[in-house]
């Protein structure tokens, strides 16, 4: 074994400044907030000195530095420092020697918060912080540490977090939005239909033994851009403009509504791209809306949110959007936003076809 190595492990990629700079702001407004608010409220006034532990430092540390990760979420924040004052406060009351019952308050700690699912790195330390008050051959601290000053400034940590999170721009607590299904049914997405289940990714994580610092939700978001990347790196890009529909019919946005769903029913179509004078394209218009707006001109009902790409764009960037049923097309638009094309899923699932059919010949002929 390489002992260096070892315990000099690869450092990971350096972050942007940015990055840095937000997370000590963020833990420097959210500490003095925490120590602050914590006298205000258990003494009713404002001291010199903060009513803070030094645990609170480190539980900064991952609220603002990591957010997204398990062991920064309010449950652990909050559960595992109030669970780890109460057992180090057990502790101390049920074991006089100073050090054994340092030793017993941490390991309790973790025991407890493990089995409460709310492990949290600075737990450990707010147990110690209990049992040390014999070391001083001071007398244990009571049950009511746990409330405060640690449940205080825990929870207030946890608000200042949610506060800034929602000012930087790093929701907080952290959540993975779930794929959505496309008709509100248990199917999941489309896309997520093949290649690796969830239960395959659950037989992964058992497998391999070890607690991870991330969440299994992220994991699942994680692995996803990699087939995605991987399948870019694997296959020679095709652009949009190659295989878009370029004869797209298309409606006006001052044309009538009337005139405009009999033109969608004439060619059975159920939507259709809407284009302004200049021929950009401003949004779609669906029959059940034009059929709702009579009287009115197609502008006035379209809807507005359209997904737009270049010709040049890798037909794979569309992929995650028309497979996952959040789009049904896509609007291809040069660089003065006229509309030059649209590929649909249907044209994207000839692509794919295609794609699967010269693989198999090159790999039949040993290429």
């Amino acid at each position: 074994m390489n002992l260096p190595r070892t315990l000099l492990p690869r450092a990971p990629a350096p972050l942007r400044l940015r990055e840095p700079l937000r997370a000590a702001a963020g833990a420097l407004l959210g500490v003095a907030a925490a120590g602050g608010l914590a006298r205000l409220l258990v003494e009713g006034q404002i001291g010199a000195d903060p009513l803070i532990v030094a645990p609170i430092g480190a539980s900064a540390v991952l609220v603002f530095a990591v957010p997204a990760s398990p062991l920064a979420q309010p449950r652990a924040v909050l559960g595992g420092n109030v669970v780890s004052a109460l057992a180090g406060v057990s502790c101390t009351l049920l074991i006089s020697h100073p050090a054994l019952a340092a030793a017993c308050a941490v390991a309790a700690a973790i025991f407890a918060m493990s089995l409460l699912g709310c492990l949290h790195p600075p737990g450990g330390a707010v147990a110690l912080g209990a049992a040390l008050a014999l070391s001083g051959g001071g007398e244990p601290l009571g049950y009511g540490y746990a409330l405060a000053p640690v449940g205080v400034c825990s929870a207030l940590l946890v608000l200042a977090g949610m506060a800034y999170g929602r000012l930087s721009g790093h929701a907080y607590p952290h959540r993975v939005a779930a794929a959505p299904s496309p008709h509100d049914t248990a199917d999941p997405a489309p896309d997520r239909r093949f290649g690796y289940t969830p239960a395959d990714l659950d037989a992964a994580l058992a497998q391999y033994g070890e607690l991870l610092d991330v969440a299994r939700e992220d994991l699942d978001a994680l692995f996803r851009q990699v087939e995605l990347q991987a399948h870019r790196r694997l296959h020679a890009e095709i652009a949009c403009g190659e295989v878009m529909s370029r004869d797209v019919i298309k409606v006006l946005a001052d044309q009538s509504c009337e005139s405009a769903l009999a033109f969608l029913r004439e060619h059975d179509l159920r939507a259709a791209p809407v284009i302004d004078a200049a021929g950009r394209c401003v949004g779609m218009a669906r029959r059940a809306e034009l059929a709702a707006g009579t009287g009115k001109p197609v502008e006035a009902v379209l809807d507005p949110f359209v997904h737009k790409v270049r010709p040049g764009t890798p037909i794979e960037a569309l992929m995650p959007l028309l497979s996952s049923g959040a789009a049904h097309e896509a609007m291809v638009v040069d660089e003065d936003r006229v509309l030059v094309g649209v590929i649909t899923q249907t044209d994207l699932l000839a692509v794919l076809y295609r794609a699967h059919v010269v693989e198999a010949v090159v790999s039949a002929r040993g290429v």
